[in-house]
C-alpha cells in the first residue's frame, strides 16, 4: 500500500475504552486502508496499574501491524480544571514531538481538549487540524448539572471553542442538525463531514440465535435488549418503567441489559417493579460480545433525556441494534434520530415519559414487529446510514483528502 500523508489522532482516552475499540480504531483502520499512515496519542487512566512493559509492546505490535503507531500518556483526573490543563500542554507538546520525528502533516483532535492539543502543536509545527466535534461539550455539562450555563467553566470553554474553530482547517460532526447549529453559512470554505457513530454490519451477522437464547434460559421470550451506560443522560429508572409497562401487555417480556456501568441501580429497579431473577439479565460485557447477545433480543430500547446538547448526538448503540436487525424504541429529540426512525419505519419514537407513552409504544411496535420485512430493513437502514466502511470511512478518507488539498 502506497502512504501518501501522515497524520496524528489524538484522543483523551485510553486504549481499552470500549468507545476507543468500537469507534476510533475501526476509524483509523479506514484511513490506514486510504493510503495515510496513522499515529495515535492516548491518555491512559492509572498507567503504571493498568499496563506493564509487556502488555504495552504487545498492543504497540498489534496495531503498528494494522498500520498504526500508538504513543500514550498518563491521563491525570484531579483537581479537574489543572489536571486537563496539564494534559493539555504535556499533549501538545508530546504530539509536537511525535509530528517532528514522524513527518506528520495532520493533527486530527478527538473532541474538544484533544483539539485544543492539536491546536497547539499546529502552532509549533505547522501542518493542518481537523476538529473531531463529538458533541457540545460546554453544554453537556451544563445539562447534566455540572456546570452552571454562563459561568467561569462555562465561559472558558466556549472561549476554548472559538479559538480551536479559528485553528481548524476542516470539521467532523455527528449529525446534520449539529452542522446546521454550528455552520448554518458553512465552514469560511473549510470542509465540514457529517460522519454518525458507525458500525462493521458484517460483525452482527452469523449466529445462531436459538443457540444463544438456549443459553440465556429465554425459551419462548420477548426480548427486550438496552446496550451502554446507566445513569446520567441514560434513563434507568425511565427503562425499567418501560419494561415494567410491556410486561403488564404481555408477561413473556424479559429485560436483557448489556453495560459496563454498575448493575446494582438497573437490578434494584426492575427487583421494585416485581420482576423476578427469570425476567431479566443485567450483563457486563466487553464490546466484541455485544453483537452476539444483540442476536437474541427481539426490540431494543435507548431511553435518552433530551437536550439542546443531544440535538448533537449520534449513538452507536442505536446503530448496532439496527445491523443487529432490531426495531428500536427511542427518545425523540436525539440528534438526527427522529428522521432515520420515521422514513426507515424502524423504530418508535417516544415524545413522553409516562406509563401511557410506554404502553402506546409497546402496542405500536408490536404491531411494527408484525411485518415480515422488518429485520432487513433495520440492517438496510443501518447500512445505507451507519456502514463503518461505506458511510464512516468513505467520509473520513473524503475530508482528509480535502484539508490536504486546501
Amino acid at each position: 500500500m502506497t502512504i501518501r500523508h501522515r497524520a496524528l489522532y489524538l484522543c483523551y482516552f485510553g486504549l481499552h475504552e470500549p468507545l476507543v475499540q468500537t469507534q476510533v480504531l475501526p476509524y483509523l483502520r479506514e484511513l490506514v486502508a486510504g493510503g495515510i499512515a496513522m499515529s495515535l496519542l492516548t491518555f491512559e487512566p492509572d498507567l503504571k496499574k493498568r499496563w506493564n512493559s509487556d502488555s504495552i509492546d504487545e498492543w504497540r505490535r498489534k496495531l503498528h501491524a494494522e498500520g498504526i503507531e500508538w504513543h500514550m500518556l498518563p491521563y491525570h483526573k484531579r483537581p479537574s480544571l489543572p489536571a486537563t490543563l496539564y494534559d493539555i500542554f504535556a499533549g501538545a507538546w508530546h504530539a509536537a514531538r511525535i509530528a517532528r520525528r514522524e513527518k506528520i502533516e495532520v493533527f486530527h483532535g478527538r473532541s474538544h481538549v484533544a483539539a485544543a492539543m492539536g491546536a497547539l502543536a499546529k502552532r509549533l509545527t505547522g501542518g493542518k487540524l481537523i476538529f473531531d466535534i463529538r458533541g457540545l461539550l460546554a453544554e453537556e455539562y451544563v445539562d447534566s448539572g455540572n456546570w452552571r450555563e454562563g459561568g467561569l467553566l462555562f465561559r472558558l470553554t466556549k472561549a476554548a471553542e472559538r479559538w480551536i474553530y479559528r485553528a481548524s482547517d476542516g470539521f467532523v460532526v455527528l449529525t446534520e442538525r449539529a452542522s446546521q447549529m454550528l455552520f448554518p453559512e458553512g465552514a469560511a470554505g473549510r470542509p465540514v463531514e457529517v460522519i454518525p457513530c458507525c458500525v462493521d454490519p458484517q460483525r452482527f451477522e452469523g449466529f445462531d440465535r436459538d443457540a444463544i437464547r438456549e443459553e440465556l434460559g429465554l425459551g419462548g421470550r420477548l426480548v427486550f435488549v438496552y446496550v451502554g451506560a446507566l445513569g446520567g443522560y441514560y434513563l434507568t429508572t425511565e427503562m425499567a418503567d418501560l419494561f415494567a409497562a410491556a410486561r403488564e401487555h404481555t408477561p413473556q417480556v424479559y429485560a436483557l441489559v448489556l453495560t459496563q456501568s454498575s448493575p446494582v441501580e438497573m437490578i434494584a429497579e426492575l427487583d421494585k417493579r416485581g420482576f423476578s431473577r427469570d425476567d431479566y439479565r443485567v450483563m457486563q460485557v466487553a464490546p466484541d460480545d455485544v453483537p452476539r447477545y444483540l442476536s437474541a433480543a427481539d426490540v431494543a430500547v435507548a431511553l435518552i433525556r433530551p437536550s439542546y446538547a443531544r440535538r448533537s448526538a449520534s449513538l452507536t448503540k442505536f446503530a448496532e441494534y439496527l445491523a443487529a436487525g432490531l426495531p428500536v424504541i427511542l427518545t425523540s429529540g436525539i440528534g438526527d434520530l427522529d428522521t432515520h426512525i420515521n422514513e426507515g419505519r424502524v423504530g418508535v419514537l417516544l415524545h413522553a415519559l409516562d406509563r401511557a407513552a410506554y404502553a402506546e409504544a409497546f402496542r405500536e411496535i408490536e404491531a411494527l414487529r408484525h411485518d415480515p420485512e422488518l429485520a432487513e430493513r433495520c440492517r438496510s437502514e443501518a447500512r445505507a446510514r451507519y456502514d463503518l466502511h461505506t458511510v464512516g470511512g468513505e467520509r473520513y478518507r473524503r475530508l482528509y483528502d480535502a484539508v490536504l488539498r486546501a
